[in-house]
């Protein structure tokens, strides 16, 4: 089903070579490439759509999916996040407290 991620011919191109890990939420999914770039389909409600945060996603080194969203760190122990905001998809107030010195998401 393409709504629920099942479809990533949009994103084939950018899915060859180095992905790391593969990652999802209830209908989306989040490639992690070797270079620490993500590759986002499926739902864009769920996540499937990271370009208001596609800036931001550079050097990261591990995401956590929920049921509708994502949330990445970065090298530098930042984190952004992207999804339903109801499901933790916008970090909102905490955001200046999460730019930097996150060591791990559980």
């Amino acid at each position: 089903d393409p709504e629920s991620g099942g479809d990533s011919r949009f994103v084939q191109m950018c899915l060859e070579g180095s992905i790391v890990d593969i990652f999802s939420t209830h209908t989306a999914f989040a490639a992690l490439k070797d270079d620490g770039r993500i590759i986002t389909w499926g739902n864009p409600l769920a996540g499937g759509d990271c370009s208001s945060v596609e800036s931001q996603l550079q050097d990261v080194t591990f995401i956590l999916g929920n049921q509708e969203a994502f949330v990445a760190l970065k090298n530098d122990g930042g984190v952004v996040a992207w999804g339903n905001p109801a499901f933790g998809g916008d970090l909102g107030a905490a955001r200046p407290l999460l730019q930097n010195g996150v060591q791990r998401l559980c």
